[in-house]
């Protein structure tokens, strides 16, 4: 089956057809650092990390490229409200945005250019468009003349009449036309500046991805990505002036992600209804650790396709945490079951992953239709469950276990130990405390709850052997109070989980 993908400058779903065959070149347009990220920049990240990811999974080489806006006028502002210079609010928010993307595991592209590491090639292409005479300087300004380029207007489908009547355009009566757009802006008294042929100054917003991507990719690439909101004027700019500059094709694929909303409104900062990914990490009503909470973010943003709006609510997370509560129980019923030899449920596996195996590339390469794709895993773990309900031997539990998690990893879902899915932060109750010999505080952090669970199993197993029944209960139910449930098995053991 050819690989589909919906590009957004023909409004249709195409074969994917690489410039260079097995090779993939891909720019996205990223973040401008001047706060903490929200949960739509997150969506933004990770449908092009399932692009790449996908990609890479299915044999292609990908050449990645997403970069950093480090210099605007929202970084200046910040920058004087917090009394502190830009780039040190850049780098801030640069540090921030890789802390919140790691807590999600959003794989970090090849290259991330700033805007401001490529001064000189956003010049050589601003002073490429003044001589070919489709840029013009105004009193150390220079903008672009849209009416020099006939093809504007092809990505979002409206001629410039139609984009005018409903732009918010850039107010300035002494430009050419109301449309046009700004390369190169001189620079105000106090703020950042570098020199230019037009006085000191600095780039416009569009003219730096223009120039990063062909300075990364060359000319001519195969998939630009970013927000349905960077469709008009953003990238319908950025075609622009990439193919007056080199007189080539600009990106062959466009793919844009849609809006998180909240109450059907698009989630900005600007409107003010924005959860931060900090915020949903730290205050998630999960009491799970940063990386199990980081998975389900990942599950629930994956469970509606990457171009549909998706509707954030408080029920999003704990939703997304039972579904993939119920792939981590699979995971540990397998590691834990009893042994069996080789038997006919051994045998049934292999139809069972064949047909899973054909509907997960099926829905993938139908332009990644990941919510296809996570009923089809569902699908795949009924058939475990009743596969494991016959008996597997040991080996067939270890192929099953290393199949969830080898088609996980392009979604990055199912890649934590079932410890590390069932660690949670939490503190003992005084109750659990006073049980200890001897009486100490102990603080349980994500990093050895495991451990301290398993020792209050050892207490409570303690207690039951000298016929303690009311020390054995008093600690399960403080371990259920925690959340922690316990399964005491035919053969002794005791197994907890969440």
């Amino acid at each position: 089956m050819p690989f589909l993908l919906y590009n957004s400058q023909t409004r249709k779903k195409e074969i994917f057809t690489p410039l260079v065959p097995g090779k993939v070149s891909m720019y996205v347009c990223g973040v401008t650092v001047y706060d903490d990220c929200h949960l739509g920049h997150a969506r933004s990240a990770l449908t092009f990390d399932i692009i790449r990811r996908y990609l890479e999974f299915s044999g292609y080489e990908v050449r990645y490229v997403r970069n950093f806006t480090d210099i605007d006028d929202k970084i200046i502002n910040r920058a004087e409200k917090d009394g502190i210079a830009w780039d040190e609010i850049s780098e801030r928010y640069i540090q921030n945005f890789y802390r919140d993307m790691g807590a999600l595991s959003i794989t970090k592209p090849h290259e991330e250019p700033r805007a401001t590491e490529h001064m000189p090639d956003i010049l050589r292409m601003v002073e490429g468009l003044v001589n070919k005479g489709t840029a013009y300087q105004l009193e150390g300004d220079v903008y672009f003349s849209v009416k020099k380029f006939p093809g504007y207007g092809q990505l979002s489908g409206k001629n410039l009449e139609e984009l005018q009547a409903g732009a918010r355009v850039e107010v300035d009566t002494r430009k050419q036309d109301p449309m046009d757009f700004a390369l190169w802006k001189a620079s105000k008294p106090g703020e950042p500046a570098w020199d230019s042929p037009w006085g000191r100054g600095r780039p416009g917003w569009h003219i730096e991805c223009s120039a990063m991507s062909v300075a990364a990719l060359g000319p001519t690439f195969d998939i630009h990505g970013g927000g349905k909101d960077l469709i008009f004027p953003h990238h319908e700019n950025e075609i622009a002036q990439s193919c007056a500059y080199t007189g080539k094709e600009f990106a062959r694929y466009w793919v844009h992600n849609g809006f998180v909303t909240v109450d059907k409104e698009k989630m900005s900062k600007s409107l003010g209804n924005f959860f931060t990914i900090r915020e949903i990490l730290e205050k998630s009503p999960i009491p799970k650790s940063e990386a199990a909470i980081g998975e389900c973010l990942r599950y629930y943003l994956l469970s509606t396709h990457y171009r549909s709006d998706l509707n954030f609510s408080e029920k999003s997370i704990p939703e997304a945490k039972v579904a993939m509560e119920n792939i981590y129980g699979l995971i540990q019923r397998l590691e834990e079951d009893d042994s069996r030899e080789s038997n006919q449920a051994d045998e049934d596996f292999g139809q069972v992953l064949k047909e899973f195996t054909k509907k997960f590339h099926e829905s993938m390469d139908d332009d990644f239709n990941t919510p296809k794709t996570l009923a089809a895993i569902h699908e795949f773990r009924g058939g475990i469950n009743k596969l494991l309900f016959k008996g597997l031997s040991d080996q067939m539990r270890k192929t099953i276990i290393d199949s969830l998690r080898k088609y996980g990893k392009p979604l990055g879902l199912f890649q934590l130990t079932v410890l590390q899915w069932n660690a949670i932060v939490m503190r003992p109750s005084p109750a659990i405390i006073s049980l200890m010999a001897p009486p100490v505080k102990v603080v349980v952090e994500s990093s050895n709850e495991d451990q301290w669970i398993e020792g209050q199993i050892r207490l409570r197993n303690e207690a039951r052997a000298k016929k303690d029944f009311s020390t054995a209960d008093q600690i399960r139910k403080e371990l259920a109070d925690q959340g922690i449930i316990l399964e005491d098995r035919p053969d002794g053991t005791t197994r907890w989980k969440r």
